[in-house]
């Protein structure tokens, strides 16, 4: 199972991300999660990533995803090829890694939407401010509408945002409908 975490800047997926694996791994199942690599990225190299780096990092996230896969029951990424493709459209007017990005997301089994009820936190390395989060909210909304993949909007705060992603990932192995 690949469970996608995506959302604006500052809306929790990371603590998310390693809430998710403690619960899961107390339910006895084997869980690796994948951060995320263009945060990774800009810390090291101390800026934004240029055009033409913006792929080689949407490719490397999906290759730690499938080579956690080969060794996990359980996978969360913490953002995936997606995040990077809007960004880039965002910033350098730049669609064309929207094919690979959304081909990728549609072989995750669950994808969870952060929702904006967190509080914005500036990092000191990547985050924009909070005036960004609404329009990259709409667009991955718009992104995995138009691409007909299936998400969750999981919100609250503490063990609520907690209980309602695992409700999510429950009722979507169900069958249920996002």
């Amino acid at each position: 199972m690949k469970i996608a975490l995506l959302g604006a800047e500052s809306t929790g997926k990371s603590q998310l991300s390693g809430e998710l694996a403690s619960q899961l791994r107390g339910q006895g199942q084997s869980v690796a999660v994948v951060p995320e690599v263009l945060r990774e990225w800009c810390a090291r190299e101390g800026r934004t990533p240029r055009p033409e780096e913006q792929m080689p990092i949407a490719q490397e996230q999906e290759r730690r995803v499938d080579a956690a896969a080969a060794a996990s029951q359980v996978v969360i990424s913490d953002t995936t090829a997606l995040m990077v493709a809007i960004y880039s459209a965002m910033l350098f007017k730049d669609d064309s890694l929207y094919r690979f990005a959304l081909a990728r997301q549609r072989l995750y089994t669950v994808t969870l939407l952060t929702a904006l009820d967190v509080p914005w936190q500036a990092d000191g390395l990547q985050r924009e401010g909070p005036h960004v989060r609404e329009p990259v909210d709409a667009l991955i909304r718009s992104s995995l509408e138009g691409a007909g993949i299936a998400y969750r909007v999981v919100g609250g705060t503490g063990a609520k945002r907690l209980a309602n992603a695992m409700a999510a990932i429950e009722t979507t192995l169900r069958g249920g409908q996002p």
